[in-house]
């Protein structure tokens, strides 16, 4: 038997010779297809939308309400329709241990109507409008734009059918996606009429489809017999020519769905939010009637597969959930796809201001001084950050630089002891000692004088340890300790401890 070969080696830090390390056996472990993170680099997107959100549904009048991840799978069977994509393609449901049969949230909108019958929303007065901001799930074929774990922002009104419910609504999702920064989009506006209306236009549907089915795709086949509106959504290519030429449903409508309708545009016109009218919009739910909207990325976007959003009105649903006939109307939009819109459009939400004051500690002594101080400053309102897993000053002040720091709060040994702190000007590069006990005075006075000026956290960018920008001007002369040399000795001046920062 021949000996075993010797492993081989590459140069190292180790040595010339030193073995390989041997590569990891254990597989990596990866998010679920469909699913995936938010990244620190993309939360300033996501607390820009969640900003425009609050303000616009408080400033239209909206309480804020959570529903469960996990309900019941009737809940959404019963509401969306059992031959819907969402219940026979898309929901995830299984059966818990106790035997019951729920469902992840595929949709919002049952769920709130779930929670206005529980709690007896129906006795305080209405409408009740309530608002939300959350996760759902779909087992859809992810792509761009489209996960199996996405998010919404949208509103419910529970208790009014005035048209002008449905106006408010359009113009609250137009004014959402504006004050996201998004480029001007279009809202698709039709009706549905009623539940009567619905079953003549639906004769004339299937009456005209009739003679088509082999020229349709297998979806709409199957849809001719269960769904027949569902036709007019089909995104596919071979259905798309047959959806230009069927009945509009305009046509179908009673004088009293007319009517409603012809108000709601004519609030729209009012508040001067641009619309289009397709006879063709249906939506993708049983639940809906009368007013159905979406929003669409650009105007001549009739056609495309990919809507930001939309909704409209479900004066059925509250009863077919088990509650009275009670009118309500809502809309939703997709936040993934509106934050892949502005990254598209290179859109850059605004941000929040960097950190005022900065707090340094050189020593384990000054470091709980140090920590004692930022809690306090914190506490009372100070913009600060801090970097104390640091020991060296000068990273700690790199760091503040970095940070854009107006005032760095410097502790070392000699200002434990005697009471004080060491405020630098990291603008001037000037500085001076002051008593801990009156450092929030003075600070608060510096701030409000306009010293420093608020820097966006968006304008932060590297400074160069080399740099000389900030911190080599010659500064006031004050005892401070270097813990990279020896932090007990406190008889080096800043002069010298900051040179070459």
């Amino acid at each position: 038997m021949s000996p075993k070969p010797q492993q081989k080696s590459t140069p190292s830090a180790g040595g010339k010779n030193a073995p390989v390390a041997p590569k990891p056996t254990t597989p990596v472990v990866r998010a679920l297809r469909g699913f995936r993170d938010q990244l620190p680099t993309e939360q300033q997107y996501w607390n820009h939308l969640r900003a425009t959100a609050d303000a616009l549904a408080t400033g239209y009048g909206f309480s804020w309400v959570d529903t469960p991840v996990l309900e019941e799978t009737g809940l959404f069977s019963r509401a969306a329709g059992r031959q819907s994509d969402i219940v026979t393609k898309e929901m995830y449901t299984f059966t818990d241990v106790d035997g019951d049969t729920v469902a992840l949230r595929p949709e919002f909108t049952p769920g709130v109507v779930r929670m206005y019958l529980e709690h007896g929303m129906g006795s305080i007065p209405q409408p009740v409008k309530m608002a939300y901001f959350g996760p759902l799930f779909r087992r859809e074929r992810p792509q761009h734009g489209r996960h199996r774990q996405f998010y919404q922002f949208g509103v419910e009104v529970i208790g009014s059918a005035a048209p002008v419910v449905d106006a408010q609504l359009v113009a609250l999702a137009y004014r959402f996606c504006e004050q996201a920064g998004l480029p001007p989009v279009s809202i698709q506006i039709n009706s549905l009429g009623c539940a009567p209306c619905r079953a003549a236009f639906r004769t004339e549907l299937v009456n005209y489809y009739k003679p088509k089915p082999r020229y349709l795709c297998g979806d709409c086949k199957k849809r001719l017999v269960k769904n027949p509106l569902r036709m007019l959504d089909c995104k596919h290519a071979d259905c798309q020519p047959y959806i230009a030429g069927a009945p509009q449903i305009l046509d179908w409508i009673d004088d009293a769905c007319k009517k409603h309708f012809m108000a709601v545009v004519e609030y729209l016109d009012g508040m001067e939010i641009p619309y289009v009218l397709n006879p063709y919009l249906v939506r993708g739910l049983d639940y809906y009637t009368r007013t159905v909207f979406e929003i669409w990325p650009t105007a001549d976007a009739v056609g495309a597969t990919a809507a930001l959003g939309g909704g409209g009105r479900y004066d059925d649903l509250v009863a077919l959930l088990g509650g009275p006939v009670t009118a309500a109307a809502g809309f939703a939009i997709g936040l993934d796809r509106i934050v892949g819109m502005m990254k598209e459009n290179a859109i850059v939400p605004p941000q929040s201001a960097a950190p005022r004051i900065f707090v340094a500690q050189i020593g384990e002594a000054a470091k709980i001084k140090a920590l004692q101080l930022y809690e306090r400053l914190r506490q009372e309102g100070f913009a600060v950050c801090e970097n104390f897993s640091k020991d060296s000053l000068k990273s700690q002040l790199e760091f503040a630089n970095r940070m854009h720091a107006h005032y760095a709060i410097i502790i070392g040994q000699k200002e434990v002891l005697d009471g004080t702190v060491l405020l630098r000007d990291m603008d001037a590069g000037v500085q001076e000692i002051i008593g801990m006990d009156k450092i929030s005075g003075d600070l608060r006075r510096k701030l409000e004088n306009g010293a420093a000026k608020a820097v966006a956290i968006a304008d932060i960018t590297p400074t160069p340890s080399n740099s000389p920008e900030k911190i080599s001007s010659k500064p006031a002369k004050s005892r401070i300790e270097d813990s990279d040399k020896d932090p007990e000795h406190t008889d080096l001046d800043n002069e010298t401890l900051l040179e070459g920062l």
